[in-house]
């Protein structure tokens, strides 16, 4: 079984993914796979500078990320020229580490995927699974840990599909409010109930 682990920016995903993670589940996580596929050297990265222009690389070549986060989050227009970029390598490179692992004989693999459904990669797993918070709680979180104005916070938290619509994409729903104890309690049981 595929499942694929989505959320939202301070929903608490990263939490339920080192959890799954605790219990010996394979994750394949698009967030490594993201700069994996925009190292040193890419051809994705090459493609990155030809159409953002050289101020997006470091001076050692690397991805200068935040000069590009300044760019493609004021502008949706260039955050789907990024994405267009991007997501095609990230999905190859994903599908490449399911069959390894497949092959591996693994049973059940976990897709972390922030943006499973806003890229349309729901055929790519069995089952969704979504770390969800309320708005506020999302709000103070993300302020808390990336020290952001709440104009930064929001910024940021609009750019993706609202919790909202992902609780009603998915298979199952993990209230990530209360506790890590309550978290993990709810991850246990979906998982009881998948896995057999």
């Amino acid at each position: 079984m595929i499942i694929g682990l989505t959320g939202s920016i301070a929903s608490g995903k990263s939490t339920v993914s080192d959890m799954l993670k605790a219990l010996n589940y394979p994750i394949i996580d698009a967030d490594v796979v993201a700069r994996v596929v925009v190292e040193k050297g890419t051809k994705t990265l090459e493609t990155i500078k030809e159409v953002f222009g050289e101020e997006v690389i470091s001076e050692d070549g690397s991805l200068n990320r935040e000069k590009l986060g300044t760019i493609i989050f004021s502008t949706p227009q260039k955050r789907k020229q990024l994405n267009d970029i991007i997501h095609p390598a990230i999905r190859v490179e994903m599908i490449r580490q399911k069959e390894e692992l497949l092959k591996d004989g693994h049973p059940t693999i976990v897709m972390d995927i922030p943006l499973l459904f806003e890229s349309k990669l729901q055929s790519y797993v069995d089952k969704i699974l979504v770390v969800t918070v309320t708005e506020e709680t999302q709000l103070h979180r993300l302020m808390a840990r990336n020290n952001y104005s709440l104009e930064e916070a929001k910024a940021r938290i609009q750019s993706q599909l609202p919790l909202s619509i992902k609780e009603k994409g998915a298979d199952a729903v993990i209230y990530n409010n209360e506790t890590l104890q309550s978290t993990e309690e709810q991850l246990k049981k979906i998982l009881d109930s998948w896995v057999c």
